[in-house]
């Protein structure tokens, strides 16, 4: 009997990803950045990158709190991961009104370094549900009003902008202006509001949601700068020594 004869298999060189129910965002949640995948085809290796829905408009690169390499505060971070756990989810409620939230990054302490405790925070606010989102909205303050009576064209300006946006949408105007002097920041809201007036809800609750991220790393990282600062005037003072380099007379 003779041997079988072997019948040569292509192998597609572009795997196609379909685009499936289960790869649609989720209503009113961030979106998670798309990952990267080696395809197991044979050499040469092939790599695509799963569907990513498109940003609404708006969204562009801002400036986050900075991570350099190692921890810049490092007697804050300890502190943060050696306090009481009902104090730890009361300073992260600062940060985010989420009790799940707080109490998800208070359970998972400790953490070697800033940016492992920014990346858990991120994670944590991808996965707020529609409700939990709209809950922690409804517990901002709205974005940066100045002084009633001072810029009174301004203050008029935004309140009703304010207005206009919560009513269309039932929830404050949310926006991150770290990386903006704050001088700007009174242009910068009013702009965003107006911009982002147009969106439809659903397109709202996404840039809302990353606005929300986006506020909570800068706070986690002024938390952590606070507590930094504070470990090391207990320090001085037990020490005996002044932080200042001035002698008094």
């Amino acid at each position: 009997m003779g041997a079988v004869p072997r019948v040569p298999v292509r192998v597609p060189t572009h795997p196609s990803v379909p685009y499936t129910e289960a790869s649609r965002p989720l209503p009113g949640r961030v979106h998670r950045p798309a990952r990267v995948f080696s395809c197991p085809c044979p050499s040469p290796v092939l790599e695509h990158t799963l569907h990513t829905p498109r940003l609404p408009r708006g969204l562009g690169p801002r400036a986050i709190p900075s991570q350099g390499p190692g921890d810049p505060w490092p007697r804050g971070l300890q502190r943060f991961n050696t306090t009481a756990s009902e104090a730890a989810e009361v300073e992260l409620l600062a940060c985010l009104t989420d009790l799940r939230w707080a109490r998800r990054l208070a359970r998972h302490r400790p953490y070697p370094d800033l940016s492992a405790l920014l990346a858990a925070a991120d994670e944590a606010t991808y996965d707020l549900t529609p409700a939990d989102l709209m809950a922690a909205l409804a517990r901002e303050p709205r974005a940066t009003l100045p002084p009633r009576g001072s810029h009174s064209a301004a203050h008029t300006a935004l309140t009703a902008a304010h207005a206009a946006y919560e009513h269309r949408f039932g929830h404050v105007f949310v926006l991150c202006l770290d990386g903006f002097p704050p001088e700007e920041a009174l242009d910068q809201v009013l702009h965003g509001i107006r911009s982002r007036l147009g969106n439809d809800p659903e397109e709202e609750r996404v840039l809302a949601a990353e606005e929300l991220r986006r506020l909570a790393r800068g706070r986690i990282t002024r938390m952590l700068s606070r507590h930094h600062r504070a470990g090391e005037s207990q320090e001085s003072t037990d020490s005996g020594h002044s932080d200042s380099p001035y002698v008094q007379v």
